[in-house]
């Protein structure tokens, strides 16, 4: 890639080159560099829930006044746009990750603020700020597996079984 096909992205540690297209931002650039472990990505059934789990979560704060109507709704579309899968080429991040999945965690934040910031009027929407509030990986991962694991039972085995 060009340079032209890269744009600079900034966190805590730096700034780090994220390609123009991807909806990602440092933080799933850098767990890309981190851990080119083994070629996989996380499931559709995972990127499904996860997608889930920040919409009700949109939610949950907007009901709690700690996040605008704006944001909430705007986060609230683009969750729902990963869950239905229109997004799966924006989760590059190797299924063999460090700890708590974090770093799905926040591609999934990423993406989400990405997409959600161009749905919300003029407002900006922060992956952590926003779209990750009062979360934090040991909340989501978990409660996106055990989602993504009822929802295989229920759509796929169960009917299988039957």
């Amino acid at each position: 890639m060009s340079t032209n096909e890269f744009r600079v992205e900034r966190d805590s540690m730096g700034e780090l080159r994220v390609p123009a297209t991807a909806l990602w931002g440092a933080q799933t650039q850098r767990a890309i560099q981190n851990f080119p472990i083994s070629g996989l990505k996380m499931p559709r059934g995972f990127i499904r829930a996860l997608g889930l789990v920040k919409w009700a979560s949109a939610g949950v704060n907007l009901d709690l006044h700690d996040l605008d109507k704006v944001r909430a709704f705007a986060i609230q579309k683009a969750s729902l746009e990963v869950a239905e899968g229109r997004h799966d080429a924006h989760f590059p991040v190797d299924v063999f990750q460090t700890g708590s999945g974090t770093s799905s965690n926040m591609n999934a934040n990423e993406v989400i603020a990405h997409l959600a910031s161009q749905y919300a009027d003029g407002a900006a929407v922060h992956p952590n700020d926003h779209v990750n509030r009062s979360q934090s990986s040991n909340d989501v991962i978990p409660t996106a597996i055990h989602l993504s694991a009822a929802m295989a039972i229920s759509e796929q085995l169960l009917p299988a079984l039957k």
